[in-house]
């Protein structure tokens, strides 16, 4: 009798690497894509609530406050956003008057700087006082950090002016909890070659200065916020 046999070479070790190798390929593929295709986290959204001091008054489009905040988180690997809705010349009642459309749905945190031109104007401390708690309030109920930037009354308005206005930030600021900074334009209010000519904004370094002083505060208001939206 003739048997037949198969005389087909068997794979060679190197060969049925390879072959192991084709068919495992597809998942290793398929896990790499996985990996890359997953969404890249969304930025944080802060918004400045404020008067000209934050709108960037007579300033270079990249001089203003914002600007200058948003490149200093950026170099620090912040992925943040920041959005400029300071209005010049607004007080405390113009802010809570825009409050609603100002702060959008996508809002993760805001900077609140109003006030200053409240005292300029020698409007009454309880009437501003009353405006920041109604904004803090509201922000609070939709459950958004605030960073609150004080500020103080020009001295010429008088110190019983002052201690009704100054003691308004420190007080607001115990009360809700918030992170705090005392004055927004210190070490920068009064100094000639920090301000424009009129002495009451700032300039580009006097912003570059208060970027400077405010950023840890920031940097807290951040995890504070990355905290929140868990």
């Amino acid at each position: 009798m003739f048997i037949k046999r198969d005389v087909r070479p068997k794979p060679s070790v190197s060969r049925r690497f390879f072959v192991a190798l084709s068919l495992a390929l597809p998942i290793t593929l398929s896990a790499s894509l996985t990996t890359v295709a997953q969404p890249a986290q969304e930025p944080l959204e802060i918004v400045a609530l404020g008067d000209s001091l934050t709108a960037g008054y007579q300033l270079a489009p990249g001089d203003g406050f914002v600007p200058q905040l948003q490149a200093a988180l950026d170099a620090r690997g912040h992925n943040v956003i920041v959005y400029n809705a300071g209005v010049s010349g607004d007080t405390s009642a113009g802010g809570l008057a825009r409050l609603d459309w100002s702060i959008g749905e996508g809002t993760d945190a805001v900077i609140l700087e109003l006030g200053a031109n409240d005292a300029l104007r020698g409007l009454p401390p309880e009437g501003t006082r009353q405006n920041l708690t109604d904004i803090i309030e509201r922000l609070t109920q939709r459950s958004i950090p605030i960073l609150l930037a004080g500020m103080y009354a020009p001295p010429n308005l008088g110190s019983s002016y002052a201690s009704r206005f100054n003691t308004i930030y420190p007080d607001l600021a115990t009360t809700y909890d918030l992170i705090f900074d005392r004055f927004f334009l210190e070490g920068v209010a009064g100094q000639k070659n920090l301000n424009l000519a009129d002495a009451i904004h700032p300039n580009a370094q006097g912003i570059h200065l208060i970027i400077r002083r405010i950023l840890p505060k920031v940097e807290q208001l951040l995890e504070q916020t990355k905290q929140s939206v868990k």
